[in-house]
């Protein structure tokens, strides 16, 4: 049973994997006037169009351009930037590493609070605390991410001044980097993004808990007198906490959604930044490239929330 759960799910993201890339590809070629069009501009000479054209590889027809597209990602080899005058793989690289760190703390920050608030809310379920944390959650998911980071930016780092307003620290001239100065530039975009995050996160968590709690094995645990944060611990979050493994990665594209307007907010030099950049410029490459990146990282996301969660679940293991 296990195995065969594995290869379905392995199954199912490669189709996926294969239809993310063929869907990039027809729409960078359904642009106005194609490709070159969008790099050189509507006003760019027939002649230069072509030369671009045949420079790119984009003279041969289409069935062979989807060929050479796949053999191109194969040898990791993402295109070339004309805007900024770099290939896109080096460019990608550059800003890669401060999204994920940002994400990475974004998300676990978010993680350890929705835990703490989902279970509150469903120990308080339908009594006054359990609804004004629910009536909070619907709040703060409801307020859109850039007015959170304006917010901060206005509070934090003008009003008290305990954070900066942006960048990412360090001294940018010489390129050297203070570990310190780096997580201090970070705390306002991390806070940003783990805000709503953990408003959704909890939301659906404390329903999990409530839907625990309710269960006669609790009720059971209650009559024989163990201690409630014995229970909440281990029979309540325990079992609560399985689907929420699979919501983490169903939510993976919305936290790069978030990231793109936090890091743009806060001039974080980061992928979200890059797409931002990207996309005023019609940097098609750069840009197709960075969606490529977000919907593989959201594929492998829910296939590793679909196995853990699997193998958490004792039924799939025994059956």
């Amino acid at each position: 049973m296990m195995r065969r759960m594995i290869f379905n799910r392995l199954r199912t993201s490669i189709l996926s994997l294969i239809l993310l890339v063929t869907i990039v590809f027809f729409l960078i070629h359904a642009t106005p006037g194609g490709p070159a069009y969008s790099i050189l501009g509507m006003h760019a000479t027939p002649d230069a169009v072509a030369a671009l054209n045949k420079e790119m590889g984009l003279d041969h027809p289409l069935w062979q351009q989807y060929a050479i597209w796949w053999e191109h990602l194969f040898e990791g080899n993402l295109g070339y930037s004309f805007t900024q005058h770099a290939s896109v793989a080096s460019l990608m690289g550059s800003y890669l590493a401060n999204s994920i760190i940002l994400y990475v703390l974004a998300t676990l920050v978010a993680i350890f609070f929705s835990i703490i608030i989902g279970m509150f809310q469903g120990y308080w379920a339908e009594r006054t605390p359990g609804v004004l944390i629910g009536a909070g959650q619907i709040i703060v998911y409801s307020i859109p991410t850039f007015f959170i980071g304006v917010m901060l930016i206005l509070f934090f780092a003008i009003y008290v001044s305990w954070f900066p307003p942006g960048g990412i620290g360090g001294d940018q001239s010489t390129g050297a980097l203070n570990i310190g100065s780096y997580f201090h530039h970070m705390v306002l975009p991390a806070i940003t993004i783990a805000l709503p995050l953990t408003a959704g996160l909890s939301r659906y968590f404390g329903h999990q808990a409530r839907s625990e709690y309710r269960l006669d094995y609790v009720r059971t645990a209650w009559a024989r007198g163990i201690p409630p944060l014995r229970i909440a611990v281990n029979h309540v979050l325990r079992n609560a906490i399985r689907p929420l493994v699979t919501v983490i990665g169903m939510m993976i594209p919305g936290i790069f959604v978030g990231g793109i307007l936090t890091e743009s907010v806060f001039n974080y030099p980061g992928l979200g930044w890059l797409l931002w950049r990207s996309a005023l410029e019609q940097d098609y490459p750069t840009l197709s490239a960075i969606v490529l990146l977000i919907g593989v990282l959201t594929i492998l996301g829910n296939l590793a929330a679909d196995l853990t969660n699997s193998i958490l679940d004792v039924r799939v293991r025994y059956e």
